[in-house]
């Protein structure tokens, strides 16, 4: 790859943030100059790229000066205040915040699936590309599962049910059901200004009406998604009482009969990681840290058919990241276009 000068985190004091500092680091963008940037919350802030130490800095109109990538890990109101400096700057941007979705020349991007499964307007960046977002881990997750299980032949139906991690919306949803989960075990009043309900001890479809976000509007991203990667499935988001990592429940119906053994081969593979019967299922534990999507496949009878087209998949993965990783791989596919000028 091309040799950087600059590499801008904004947001770099939230946990995506944090997250895509690990993630860089091990990366072909390892070596670059990192400039970390926040609002006044973090500034001075000492956080760690790699072997190097820096701090978070204030972000100034000069901030984007001679930086080739710019990426935006923090809130929406931050990315939404930047952006357009970053832009003008001529660093390419991806933005992990989802704030620039529906922008001129900006495109929803998952590296890991093939362009040729994804609608003609979803074609690769090109000269028009203002930005990339990268798509939600869940529809990187299921677009992927879908896609290889569509190798044994043509999906009858999908239908996943997916539980939410708190640490989806940052810092202040974990602490906030940190602190309902104490305030119920001591009979007292819960705090409720991030989701407007309980979510603490509790599984729930919808926040209340002053919740700062909308769980409607995250699983409708989510399907948005699916279907820029070609990929369709039924989806039901719900809330979990859990601070890190993504589960989702799939009902896979095939056209063709086959066994689990194929099935297991053909899922298996690049990002994705195979857990047998013989071994302990995936969980919110054992995913934290994983850089793949676990996956445990059963008959949907629950017995040992030798070969049926109805299973059930059970899925998790962390959050933050392969949020990081896909962002990562976002910005490796714009540098491979930046010599070329046909990225701007």
């Amino acid at each position: 790859m091309t040799e950087l000068k600059r590499i801008a985190i904004v947001g770099a004091g939230s946990l995506r943030g944090r997250e895509l500092n690990d993630a860089l680091a091990d990366s072909p963008f390892g070596d670059a100059d990192f400039v970390l940037m926040d609002d006044e919350a973090e500034l001075g802030t000492l956080e760690a790229v790699g072997d190097e130490v820096t701090f978070i800095q204030r972000i100034e109109p000069s901030s984007f000066e001679r930086t080739e990538f710019v990426f935006f890990a923090g809130d929406e109101a931050l990315t939404k205040k930047h952006w357009q400096a970053a832009s003008r700057a001529g660093a390419s941007i991806v933005d992990i915040s989802g704030a620039l979705e529906g922008e001129k020349g900006v495109l929803v991007r998952a590296p890991w699936i093939e362009d040729a499964e994804a609608p003609a307007a979803q074609s690769g960046p090109g000269l028009e590309t203002r930005a990339v977002v990268p798509a939600h881990g869940v529809a990187v997750a299921l677009s992927l599962l879908l896609k290889r299980a569509a190798e044994l032949g043509p999906i009858r139906c999908a239908a996943a049910t997916v539980l939410e991690p708190a640490s989806e919306y940052g810092r202040a949803a974990m602490d906030e059901l940190h602190q309902q989960t104490v305030k119920l075990l001591s009979f007292t009043d819960l705090p409720k200004q991030v989701y407007d309900t309980q979510v603490a001890f509790n599984v729930t479809p919808v926040f209340g009406e002053s919740a700062r976000y909308s769980l409607a509007a995250s699983e409708t991203r989510i399907k948005r998604h699916c279907a820029l990667l070609g990929r369709d499935a039924g989806i039901q988001l719900l809330h979990a009482p859990v601070f890190h990592g993504y589960g989702i429940s799939l009902a896979l119906e095939l056209e063709q009969k086959t066994s689990v053994d194929a099935l297991e081969a053909a899922l298996a593979g690049e990002h994705v990681e195979i857990v047998t019967a013989e071994s302990d299922p995936p969980t919110n534990l054992t995913v934290a840290g994983q850089a793949h999507i676990l996956v445990r496949v059963r008959p949907e009878s629950g017995g040992a058919a030798a070969e049926t087209n109805r299973f059930w998949l059970w899925a998790g993965f962390d959050n933050l990241r392969l949020a990081a990783l896909n962002a990562v791989a976002c910005a490796l596919e714009l540098n491979r276009l930046r010599p070329q000028g046909t990225v701007q």
